[in-house]
């Protein structure tokens, strides 16, 4: 009798541990070549980029609420205040009549008030014109006739007034040198009849200072028994004209 070998079963709850299986070829990343690469890197000051300070100080108007550097060299264009713009408005007026020339005058410049001086343009926008002194009893002398000194002190009222008119509100008018010959006695209104020597709008275009000579012809309107005006005096008037602009940035400089 043959016996064969002895064959056992094994129950399936039974907790013989299965075999792991088989692994294949290890990654790339788990070499030892790669496996650096894992590792965090430490770097050293001298590898970091250098940093400059304006670099570094970027945003901190924002953020810190520290003062940019760049917006520190950055400045606002001056704003008229209040009082330039009250002057601004009060120049205009005073260039838009006769009537707000004489309430001005009143308040400014008493004597053109008084002697009551009238400018009138001969053609609109002619740089020739005329002002009219009338013969008031403010204007004349003991002996009724035209006092030298209205005479005299209304030709540079006349002039100014002529020069600030074309000019406008955004220039001041100086009287530098005034030269007056008196020829004879004025015994009526006198006319000042002015005319410019130089162009006086291409000189404002150019936005600077500048000086204008104005020629005037003092005449003595025609009176009773008389059929033409008889000259009575001859001036000669320069002016400095500057912008206002220039005086606030020398008023400016010197508050620094």
């Amino acid at each position: 009798m043959v016996s064969g070998p002895k064959m056992s079963i094994v129950p399936a709850d039974s907790e013989q541990q299965e075999p792991a299986p088989a692994r294949g070829p290890k990654l790339v990343s788990e070499t030892p070549v790669y496996r650096h690469l894992d590792v965090p890197e430490t770097t050293t000051a001298s590898d970091q980029p250098r940093a400059f300070p304006d670099d570094r100080r970027v945003g901190e108007a924002i953020v810190g609420g520290k003062k940019d550097p760049v917006a520190q060299g950055i400045k606002a264009p001056e704003q008229p205040g209040w009082f330039d713009k009250v002057e601004a408005f009060v120049s205009r007026l005073s260039m838009r009549d006769n009537f707000w020339n004489s309430i001005c005058s009143m308040i400014w410049l008493p004597l053109a008030f008084f002697s009551g001086i009238r400018i009138k343009e001969l053609e609109p926008g002619s740089f020739a014109a005329q002002a009219i002194l009338p013969f008031r009893r403010f204007n004349r002398n003991w002996y009724r006739a035209m006092a030298g000194g209205a005479l005299l002190a209304n030709s540079e009222i006349a002039g100014g007034a002529y020069v600030f008119g074309i000019c406008g509100a955004d220039y001041t008018v100086v009287c530098k040198n005034l030269n007056y010959t008196f020829l004879r006695p004025c015994l009526g209104p006198a006319v000042y009849r002015m005319n410019a020597r130089e162009n006086i709008a291409e000189l404002v275009r150019n936005a600077g200072e500048f000086n204008v000579t104005i020629d005037m012809e003092i005449m003595q309107q025609a009176i009773k028994g008389d059929t033409r005006d008889r000259r009575v005096g001859r001036c000669e008037a320069t002016f400095h004209v500057t912008p206002k602009v220039h005086h606030k940035a020398k008023a400016a400089r010197r508050r620094k």
